[in-house]
């Protein structure tokens, strides 16, 4: 059984919330599946916006997308599997192997943050590597982390 109060996680937050009460920049557990072998996989939220409310455009989802892709393959090569936008365009949706603790999620994620700071171009924005490569903006994906940065002490207020 996962005890998701040891890793990090108010219990009560876990699972599906009503949108009207959530508060943004988040970072929460969504769910986990336990498989027979006792191999974990967790779905996290990484939510930007206050759903209902502000919504990311196109370009800023998509050149953040590409940060993070690349941050937690880089940071997290045994564990990441994928990471996805959430279709009300608020936020992420973070999938990972057998790794469920918060604090190391709050830190990797905090390092990409970082990263995308200083970072000089938007990775794999490129026609081999992109489907919509000419869709980035360096300068919006940095706006994003500076603000999701600026609220790191609040992350895990979800509601």
């Amino acid at each position: 059984m996962i005890d998701v109060m040891q890793l990090g996680w108010e219990a009560d937050t876990v699972g599906e919330l009503d949108h009207r009460i959530l508060k943004a920049p988040h970072v929460k557990l969504r769910s986990f599946t336990q498989g027979p072998a006792g191999d974990v996989v967790y779905a996290v939220d990484l939510r930007i916006n206050q759903p209902n409310s502000i919504f990311l455009s196109t370009t800023e989802m998509h050149s953040f997308e590409h940060f993070l892709l690349w941050g937690f393959q880089k940071y997290m090569p045994q564990n990441f599997i994928s990471i996805g936008l959430m279709g009300c365009q608020t936020g992420f949706y973070l999938v990972l192997f057998n790794e469920g603790h918060a604090k190391a999620i709050f830190d990797v994620y905090e390092k990409i943050l970082n990263d995308i700071l200083t970072a000089r171009e938007v990775p794999y924005a490129n026609i081999a590597q992109c489907g919509n490569y000419k869709n980035h903006s360096l300068e919006l994906a940095q706006q994003l982390a500076k603000r999701v940065l600026e609220a790191r002490s609040n992350w895990q207020q979800v509601a």
